[in-house]
Formats: structure tokens, sequence, C-alpha cells
């Protein structure tokens, strides 16, 4: 198995999970999909795309729609994407993705949190390049085998494939999120979710005591109702 698998493995029951967070994140992700493609899932590809996430975690289908609504009124802002370098203690880097209605507040928290927990926020690009930009899509397994499934997708940018006890996963580069998109439902594939995920190319090994340093300020980060994600160079352990 390759990088994408291990970090799956590892991240499957961290915090950002959270059914309440999950639920904050994909209302952002509705209007921010509804304000680009309109409110029509059949014409607007990542709408549909959010809405099969949100199906994922279990979002009530009235709550989905009244996001919906609520994202195609005149009077509802819209959120930017916003991306955060920096360096926890111990020279863990971190990048955080937010989304958000108001930058100055965004700015101000994200730097508070890593000033008191002994990082430091870095300037854009900093980071960034330390981590490879991915998409994935949890399918449906029935009737399919991984193996076969991963030497079809290829030509459509897929690089990694994989089961697991939810379904079968498949990871490609960032730019390659539409033609599989496309591919799948063109075979009429069961996309049980989509994302996006940045996978660390290296990641740095440190000491219990070193980590709960670390993890302190990615708990403050993570907290914050304008982060939607948060990558970060540390070893996990990918133990069940």
């Amino acid at each position: 198995m390759g990088r994408a698998f291990e970090f799956r493995k590892a991240r499957k029951m961290k915090r950002w999970a959270a059914m309440s967070k999950a639920f904050t994140r994909i209302g952002k992700d509705i209007v921010m999909a509804v304000k680009e493609g309109g409110p029509d899932p059949d014409s607007n590809s990542r709408l549909r795309a959010v809405i099969q996430n949100a199906k994922s975690v279990n979002m009530p289908k009235d709550n989905i729609e009244r996001a919906i609504k609520k994202a195609s009124e005149k009077g509802q802002g819209d959120y930017k994407e916003v991306i955060f370098e920096g360096y926890a203690p111990h020279g863990i880097a971190i990048l955080v993705e937010t989304a958000t209605d108001n930058n100055t507040r965004t700015v101000a928290n994200v730097r508070s949190y890593f000033n008191k927990c002994d990082g430091s926020l870095g300037t854009s690009g900093s980071v960034v390049f330390m981590f490879d930009h991915t998409c994935n899509f949890r399918i449906n397994a029935e009737g399919l085998d991984p193996e076969e499934l991963e030497l079809e997708f290829i030509d459509f940018g897929a690089e990694e494939v994989f089961a697991d006890d939810d379904g079968i996963l498949i990871y490609a580069p960032f730019e390659s999120f539409g033609a599989i998109q496309a591919e799948l439902e063109k075979r009429e594939i069961e996309i049980l979710s989509s994302g996006f995920e940045r996978i660390p190319q290296v990641t740095k090994k440190i000491t219990p005591e070193q980590q709960a340093d670390v993890e302190k300020l990615l708990e403050k980060i993570e907290e914050d109702d304008d982060v939607q994600n948060v990558y970060h160079t540390m070893e996990e352990s990918t133990e069940a």
C-alpha cells in the first residue's frame, strides 16, 4: 500500500471527523458550491459532490435542502477559501484550510493559536510545497475489484485504489477530480463521498512529550469555526 492508504488509516478516527464539525464544514461547502455553480445539483458537479458528502455523515435531507435554499438567497454572504501555513513546536509543518466570511478575524485567531502554543505562522508558500494536493472518492464496493478498477482508472489520473470496511477508495492528484467524477457517474458507480486532502510528502517522528505540544496547537486550530481542515507533517500511529 502507498502513502494515501497509510495517511487515511492514521486519520480514520481523528477529531476533525466529529459530526458537529462535519455539518459546519458541509454547510459552508454548500454555500461556496451554490455561489459558484448555482443551486441545481444536476448541472453543478461541485454541489453534487457536497450533497454526497452530506449524506455520508447522515446530514438530514431537510438540512441539506435548507442550506441550498439559504445559499441561493441574495442576502447570503460568501465564504472565501484561505490557507494558512506555519510551524508547530519541534519543527512540525502545519497547513490550515479555512472558509471564512471575515478574513481579518480568521487571521487574528489563527495567529493567536500559533503564538500561544510556541509555534510560528509563516508566509504563503512556506510549507504548502511539503504536501501533495490530492482528491479522493469513496465508492460502493459491491461487484467491484479494487485492482481491476485501478487499472481502468489510471487513464483518468488514479494513483492509488484500495478497499476498507466502508467501500473502495480512489486517490488521485487534485487536478483529476473532474475526470474521475465524470467517469464514475458515466458508469453509474455509486459515489458515497469525495473530497480533497493534502498528504505530507515526508513525516517527522517525535517523542510522546513533543507530540503533546503539537497536539495542543492542533486542538486549538481545529476548534475554530472557520477551520475546515488541518494537515501536518508529524508522524502518526497507523494502529487501528
